[in-house]
């Protein structure tokens, strides 16, 4: 399976900016989200961000907090989850990283946890609740199993810790391009093509821009200002809890098409 590293490795080689669509496992229900997965790859995603549904998502803006809610009503598990990726495996070649709160690794263990999730095929884990100072400790582990732990910057993170993170990220580091919670955003915070500077002169880790990112304007202008690659959720996530299943997919595989199509040929 690819690395969330080599995939990011493919397209600095190709001069590609990558696309990572992220949607709520379970939301509306398993199998959409089995197809979705396959849809997303068929359509252009570069890697996927799959998020475990979690009862107090202090990350996450309205629309992604509802999808989760209404995963966690239909009794979604994480295990549910895993047995997605798990059975979705064969038929895909994008590396999946695992969007979730630090509540269920605890509670399993980490060794499980990441013994569990290894064994599905996931290769990334972004824990937005996990502090730097904790980080280490999920890290290491992690890398016995083959997957590489991703931390967040912020507009506020100050400069002393922007450099920590960015030596402790794995994989590509995760820049939030706004204050607050995941969502989609009219304007994307122009203060993202400071951050974007900044980064590149304390690492040379792929950066990927997240939160706030809806349609592809914004990713172009994303890609523009340096991004490695753009992550998009809500928007995504909006589109499969508005039309039924059949419509939803094609309008999501559209939009995740209309996505790449903006980074791939910037004007």
């Amino acid at each position: 399976m690819t690395s969330v590293s080599e995939r990011f490795q493919s397209l600095k080689a190709k001069n590609q900016c990558g696309l990572i669509p992220f949607i709520t496992a379970g939301d509306p229900d398993l199998a959409t989200t089995a197809k979705a997965l396959q849809v997303l790859e068929a359509n252009g995603a570069d890697l996927i961000e799959l998020g475990v549904p979690y009862s107090d998502p202090l990350a996450d803006g309205p629309v992604i907090q509802a999808a989760a809610t209404r995963a966690l009503q239909k009794g979604v598990r994480l295990e549910d989850v895993l047995n997605i990726v798990q059975e979705s495996r064969p038929q895909l070649s994008t590396p999946i990283i695992l969007f979730t709160y630090y509540n269920p690794i605890f509670a399993r263990g980490k060794e499980v946890f990441l013994k569990q999730i290894a064994t599905a095929g996931v290769q990334g884990l972004v824990v937005p609740d996990l502090p730097l100072e904790e980080a280490e400790q999920l890290i290491q582990p992690a890398k016995d199993y083959g997957i590489e732990v991703t931390l967040l910057v912020t507009p506020n993170t100050p400069m002393t810790r922007i450099k920590a993170i960015a030596a402790q990220s794995q994989g590509f580091i995760y820049l939030v391009s706004v204050t607050g919670v995941t969502g989609m955003r009219t304007e994307v915070a122009s203060k993202v093509e400071n951050l974007l500077s900044t980064l590149r002169k304390v690492t040379d880790k792929p950066v990927g821009v997240g939160f706030g990112i809806s349609n592809p304007e914004q990713a172009q202008q994303m890609q523009q200002w340096g991004a490695d690659a753009v992550i998009v959720g809500s928007a995504c996530v909006k589109i499969l809890a508005t039309s039924p299943p059949e419509i939803a997919l094609r309008e999501l595989g559209e939009f995740c098409s209309s996505l790449k199509q903006g980074i791939s040929n910037p004007n």
